[in-house]
């Protein structure tokens, strides 16, 4: 029996030291590639960071920021933090509330204009100088104006014609009375 098992012994022992061989080259190849492969990994990470990040001596200019088109003055803070925080790609109207970078021509504020409720002078201020400003900012002010003087002119006129006729008849019956 002894020398039946040793040929199949010799056959095993054969096919196991090829096996190992192979996987001993299979190893060395895998092992070879993953170096390679790595290798090519940092080269190619090595390009991309050294691309995508500035030089090391490079000096930063002062990014743009939104909130610097309006003056860092009192009373503006509510429209420069609203538009520090304000989404800068994408929509205008972010979260649904409209972004105004504009002056005030009255209170000399950011972030609304002349005749918006959010002015501080909306009600209050110079009446005269309130009236001036709606009558030339009205393109309909001068016709509005000439219309009414002219109905002012026509009900005199009419006063006066009624007044005429009521004093004629009143003298023209004294007259026939006496």
């Amino acid at each position: 029996m002894s020398k039946r098992k040793r040929p199949r012994d010799d056959d095993d022992r054969e096919e196991r030291r090829r096996h190992k061989d192979e996987s001993k080259h299979h190893d060395k190849y895998t092992t070879k590639k993953t170096k390679e492969l790595t290798q090519e990994v940092k080269k190619l990470k090595h390009v991309e960071t050294f691309y995508e990040k500035p030089p090391p001596g490079l000096i930063k200019e002062d990014e743009y920021k939104p909130e610097d088109c309006i003056p860092d003055a009192p009373g503006n803070e509510d429209a420069r933090d609203f538009l520090a925080h304000a989404p800068t790609k994408g929509l205008w109207m972010p979260l649904g509330k409209e972004v105004k970078v504009m002056q005030c021509w009255r209170c000399k504020r950011y972030g609304h204009r002349t005749g918006d409720k959010e002015c501080p002078f909306f009600i209050k201020g110079n009446q005269k100088l309130e009236q001036f400003r709606v009558a030339h900012e009205d393109p309909m002010y001068d016709l509005i104006r000439e219309n009414r003087r002219h109905e002012k002119e026509m009900r005199i006129q009419q006063l006066q014609q009624l007044l005429e006729d009521t004093t004629s008849d009143s003298e023209s019956s004294s007259s026939s009375s006496s």
